[in-house]
């Protein structure tokens, strides 16, 4: 994704999400977070120690931490098969399982405690998760993040690495 579409979504995904309020008490425990993550790689480590992608293939995607606690996420496989019917009502199975299989997007409200974050999940692609309050690990070094997720939806743990947008 190129830079002026990730500031485009960006920008779009934020207004969409009602960031217009600004909370300094988040700000100043969190400010390191705070702003827009590109996906750089997802990796998936089962139960016996193997890891593999998370989405079957090479991952793309988005995270945005926002300063009054709110966030949205888009990680994706990289090349998802088009619909033959143009049409994403009309999905084949195949086609649709695809879909599910190569992505995720997630929103909601989160809060830091230490490099500890809650995710409070309002809404999700994967439905199971919806009302849920999970953890997550988070390292930021420089322009790296580290996230880790101990209870992925495909099972075993999920880890990424993330670059801040400038």
């Amino acid at each position: 994704m190129n830079r002026p579409t990730t500031l485009a979504l960006s920008t779009m995904t934020l207004l969409c999400l009602g960031v217009v309020t600004f909370n300094p008490t988040l700000a100043q425990t969190a400010k390191e977070h705070v702003g827009t993550w590109a996906l750089v790689s997802s990796d998936t480590v089962r139960p016996d120690g193997s890891r593999a992608p998370t989405f079957d293939g090479k991952a793309t995607g988005i995270l945005i931490f926002g300063s009054d606690g709110r966030f949205f996420y888009l990680y994706s496989r990289e090349e998802i098969p088009k619909f033959a019917s143009n049409n994403r009502n009309t999905g084949s199975p195949e086609e649709n399982a695809a879909v599910v299989k190569g992505s995720i997007a997630t929103y909601g409200t989160y809060s830091v405690a230490d490099k500890n974050f809650t995710l409070k999940i309002e809404h999700s692609t994967f439905p199971n998760w919806v009302g849920a309050t999970q953890p997550r690990t988070i390292t930021v070094t420089g322009d790296e993040m580290k996230w880790t997720n101990p209870a992925g939806s495909g099972g075993g743990v999920v880890e990424l690495v993330l670059k801040r947008v400038k």
